[in-house]
């Protein structure tokens, strides 16, 4: 059993970290939100007053943060993580940040003599509760080797995607198709509803022919269908519009940086910016359907 040091218990990192605890790790936690800290304490862990302190003497650090800035600051700023961890110690970021950030914290790491991975996540808050996350790791081999078993406690799947980077790369790119794809999948379902053709019997042909996606088969937009889906629950949140414009903010930059045309995910980000200045950020990003259907 490793010490663990877990920085952010966010929806998302709270419930990786219970599941590290389940599985018989001692887990150090951290969060500028004290009642994120308390839970974490509910679950198991044990309190750390600083980052630093979260990472001192522990084998593993695994972050989970809300953008770049907080991650080169958390990981290389004045009392970060890369100052105060024990040599050989294993850096697992499971923020999904830009590119660039996650190769500078890395280079920094390695410097250190710290083996580090980025591994972005895939599988929204259910998925953390259930330990059946995706990982999509960017790495050198020892580094991934050596974080996969503690990865394996908190997904289903964990995916080398290359070197430092390429996990950020693989969960831009991906999440991009995703908000491609559940716009497209509104669209369909409200012109189904204008021309009178009801929503299960869209779903029954779609779901088996070649509209079938994720968007539509797990997280269909429209209550009925997928009975677990978020619009079952009046669109409560999964993983938030925010969220999701959030990632496709990051594809564009990306895409603007490396001359990649992308004008769909352009559009996507547009629609996404749209739905969240209407005040609907914190809504399940399928809820733009609403939008999509002329509702406030």
């Amino acid at each position: 059993m490793a010490t663990i040091g877990f920085i952010g218990l966010g929806n998302m990192g709270g419930p990786m970290l219970a599941n590290l605890v389940k599985a018989g790790h001692t887990v150090r936690a951290f969060d500028l939100s004290a009642d994120a800290l308390a839970r974490a304490e509910t679950a198991g862990a044990s309190r750390a007053d600083t980052a630093a302190a979260a990472a001192d003497g522990a084998d593993v650090v695994i972050t989970m943060l809300p953008a770049g800035q907080h991650v080169r600051a958390v990981y290389m700023g004045e009392g970060g993580v890369i100052g105060a961890a024990r040599s050989g110690a294993l850096l697992i970021d499971c923020s999904t940040i830009d590119v660039d950030s996650a190769r500078a914290v890395a280079t920094a790491a390695s410097d250190a003599g710290l083996l580090m991975v980025d591994a972005p996540v895939s599988g929204g808050v259910g998925g953390a509760e259930a330990g059946t996350l995706t990982f999509m790791v960017g790495g050198p081999d020892a580094a991934v080797e050596a974080a996969h078993p503690i990865l394996e406690i908190m997904g289903k799947a964990v995916v080398h995607a290359g070197g430092s980077g390429t996990g950020q790369a693989a969960k831009i790119c991906n999440n991009m198709m995703l908000g491609i794809q559940m716009l497209s999948v509104c669209e369909a379902f409200m012109l189904a509803k204008r021309l009178g053709l009801d929503a299960q019997k869209l779903f029954d042909v779609s779901s088996k022919a070649s509209g079938q996606c994720w968007s539509l088969t797990t997280y269909c937009p429209v209550p009925g269908p997928v009975p677990t889906s978020p619009a079952n629950r009046d669109h409560a949140p999964g993983f938030t519009a925010t969220m999701m414009l959030k990632d496709l903010k990051l594809a564009q930059d990306a895409a603007a940086t490396n001359d990649a045309a992308t004008p769909m995910g352009a559009a996507a980000a547009g629609l996404y910016s749209l739905f969240c200045n209407q005040g609907h950020g914190g809504m399940d990003f399928s809820g733009i359907i609403r939008m999509i259907d002329g509702q406030s």
